[in-house]
């Protein structure tokens, strides 16, 4: 399953930031919530951002926290190729191409972000990363996952389809791009909200909420 992603999202590299907002109807408050729960005391924290792609999310983390000190993790060589391209020179940035449910992390970080990345796994592995996550953080530290999830029942997730396709179409992409996405969106394993609180909580997390959500995209909040 993770080698056809990779495949999947190698092939979009070069057009994914362009196209990002227009396979997003709610992107603006989507990565703005996101954003607004990037919190922390330090002024230099450390992120790790799991699933990293472009630096999209990453990009708009160092606006916020100019001395942040990243790393970017991702299966897509490709990807992280655009990620150096956006963060040329610049020596707060590492990367590491890899799959992060089985890479032995060694650091810890003040924060843990993700973007539209975590859904591609079994529910298993998901449950199993936020407890990887979990130890990761310093105390205090927190976790933003911006993601899709599930309906808590398939008319909702009907739902949730019939309203993207739309919105996709009207979007100005091009048959061949809303194509792929649909593509790409069959590798998809989305979960329900309400498991993933239930897996934090189980992590460890002494706080876990769904921040925001639209249709099937939802942002969650955890602190250790």
């Amino acid at each position: 399953m993770k080698s056809s992603v990779k495949q999947l999202f190698d092939r979009v590299a070069e057009d994914y930031d362009m196209q990002r907002r227009q396979l997003i109807p709610c992107f603006d408050d989507f990565y703005g919530m996101a954003l607004n729960l990037m919190e922390s005391p330090a002024a230099s924290p450390r992120i790790l951002d799991l699933g990293a792609g472009t630096g999209l999310l990453s990009g708009m983390v160092l606006q916020k926290y100019p001395a942040a000190r990243l790393t970017l993790m991702d299966l897509s060589e490709k990807m992280l190729e655009g990620a150096r391209r956006r963060f040329a020179g610049s020596d707060q940035v590492e990367y590491v191409v890899g799959d992060y449910t089985k890479h032995p992390f060694t650091d810890s970080y003040d924060m843990v972000i993700s973007s539209l990345s975590i859904h591609h796994l079994s529910h298993a592995e998901k449950k199993e990363l936020f407890r990887t996550v979990y130890q990761l953080l310093e105390p205090g530290g927190t976790f933003i996952n911006a993601d899709q999830v599930q309906g808590r029942y398939a008319e909702s997730d009907a739902y949730y389809r019939r309203c993207w396709l739309e919105a996709i179409r009207q979007s100005g992409l091009s048959d061949e791009a809303i194509s792929a996405s649909i593509e790409r969106r069959k590798v998809d394993i989305n979960a329900p909200v309400e498991d993933q609180l239930v897996w934090l909580e189980e992590a460890g997390f002494s706080i876990a909420d769904c921040m925001y959500k639209y249709l099937d995209f939802a942002v969650f909040y955890a602190q250790k």
